[in-house]
């Protein structure tokens, strides 16, 4: 049963025409049933229109292996759905600001990134002299009590990173609640993919979040393969999975390294830092990055991965994964750093998925899902990498997930070495972009999935790119993480998730 959505394969686009525009009780009744059936949302997102929006919802159902989508048109309100499906609430939220339309009901509608709107027009949250909202500036929840006491963190943190607000409601040291508030940096990448793609479109792509840049560009490359009707070569894409998983290796040892740091155990904290190093020069190896800007391109690869170049990598992981071992195993061994990472910032599997969880977060939660295995693409197509889950729910859970996959992760970068295919990794450039289309790209980032979907007009241009990093899934988890938790275990709950500002604030 396919709910009346349009139904495709990840990585394939379809005429706008056959994209089903269903009437508003049909499709706000769709929604729950899907996700009662077992689909998730991906993205939901809006494309203002005369009197009010167009609003499209993408699905994914892992026992189908298929994706779905609806849309509908609304005037300046909608009823929302948050209340009952609560993976919708930011969604709803960033619609609400994006398009000025209000979702009616919504439990706690407020602004995710104090951006300018999509279309003409004040939001219904500005004052009477059109004046908007600054950031932080609005009301938070609020636990009323004499003995409860509030906490408030940023959004100027120590150190170089990312602002973000985070707001405690406290009683002694355990936390009752904490609200997150970011967007502060008003980044407009959304905005300026309107008219595209042109010749920045791939540079946009790889700084949508800097440490997932393989992620992000490998689901834009699908898309502009899909939408120009070209194949990128099977070495492209095998180099591409290197890439990615390579992107993964890096970013999991890194976590491993903080998350040990934040307990205070400098052993692993300091041996992941430089290992974490070494994998980021292997990227560098392949195209002069160590974030890989460069590598992809639509049709296949910006810079070949020579045979001289496989068999560095190749020497260069047998030694890593020594050190790695030894580093890693360090945590395991140690009694004092297990006493901080076991039960500390739980969050239940069923809170998970009504969430919307995704990547390590999610499977550290024991749920069994991953792009790479149930939408597969590229190179994961051929070659499947074990999907790990624990169950355990807490930040040893997560920490652990990262080491299981950073394990399959070295097997697979081992294996796809020893066979490159033969022939060229280089572009087979798409030469047009298809007018009056709809493309859709998962990937599997290393904090989970990633989703791009391309609305195209009749000119061949985007009229609208939506982009779902997964720390737009994630956020929320952080969040549950802290309930009754001792608000000092803070930085250790959001280390191990270790979501992203940047590719949050679109």
């Amino acid at each position: 049963m396919s709910h009346g959505m349009k139904t495709l394969h990840n990585g394939s686009s379809f005429d706008r025409a056959e994209l089903p525009l269903l009437d508003n009780d049909s499709f706000f009744q769709t929604i729950p049933d899907a996700i009662a059936g077992g689909w998730r949302v991906c993205s939901y997102f809006g494309v203002p229109a005369a009197g009010g929006a167009v609003l499209y919802c993408l699905m994914a159902s892992k026992e189908r292996g298929s994706l779905g989508i609806i849309s509908t048109n609304v005037g300046r309100s909608f009823p929302s759905l948050a209340a009952s499906c609560p993976q919708l609430h930011l969604f709803e939220r960033e619609i609400a600001e994006q398009c000025l339309v209000r979702p009616e009901g919504h439990p706690w509608l407020k602004p995710v990134r104090f951006q300018q709107p999509l279309c003409q027009g004040q939001g219904f949250w500005h004052d009477s002299d059109g004046g908007g909202l600054l950031p932080s500036v609005m009301d938070y929840y609020r636990v009323e009590g004499d003995e409860v006491h509030e906490v408030a963190v940023g959004p100027v943190h120590a150190g170089i990173i990312e602002p973000g607000h985070f707001r405690f409601q406290c009683h002694g040291e355990e936390v009752f609640h904490l609200e997150i508030s970011l967007g502060f940096q008003h980044r407009g990448i959304e905005r300026a993919l309107i008219g595209a793609p042109t010749h920045r479109t791939m540079h946009l792509m790889e700084t949508i979040a800097g440490d997932t840049t393989i992620g992000h560009g490998q689901a834009y490359c699908m898309n502009m393969e899909s939408l120009g009707g070209v194949y990128s070569p099977p070495r492209a894409e095998t180099v591409r999975g290197i890439a990615l998983e390579l992107e993964r290796l890096a970013n999991h040892t890194g976590d491993l390294g903080a998350i040990a740091g934040d307990v205070g155990y400098l052993p692993t904290a300091s041996f992941c830092g430089r290992i974490r190093g070494d994998f980021l020069n292997m990227t560098a190896l392949l195209c002069g990055s160590r974030f890989g800007r460069g590598l992809l391109r639509p049709g296949g690869l910006g810079y070949d991965c020579e045979t001289d170049i496989a068999g560095e990598i190749l020497k260069r992981l047998e030694s890593v994964r020594v050190d790695l071992t030894g580093a890693v195993s360090l945590l395991w061994n140690t009694q004092s750093v297990m006493a901080r990472l076991e039960s500390t910032g739980p969050v239940k599997e069923s809170d998970a998925r009504e969430i919307g969880l995704v990547g390590p977060a999610a499977r550290a939660c024991g749920m069994n899902r991953d792009v790479r295995r149930d939408h597969p693409f590229g190179i994961f197509r051929m070659s499947q990498i074990p999907v790990i889950t624990a169950t355990s729910c807490d930040v040893y859970a997560r920490a652990l997930v990262r080491w299981l996959e950073m394990e399959r992760s070295l097997d697979f970068i081992v294996e796809q070495l020893g066979h490159l295919p033969r022939g060229g990794g280089y572009c087979n450039r798409p030469k047009g972009v298809a007018a009056n289309r709809c493309a859709v790209a998962l990937t599997e980032g290393w904090r989970g999935e990633i989703c791009h979907l391309a609305l195209t007009d009749e000119l061949g241009r985007f009229e609208r790119y939506k982009i779902t990093d997964p720390s737009f899934h994630n956020w929320s988890g952080l969040a549950l993480s802290l309930r009754n938790q001792q608000i000092s275990d803070f930085p250790l709950c959001n280390k191990s998730f270790n979501l992203s500002y940047c590719g949050f604030d679109l």
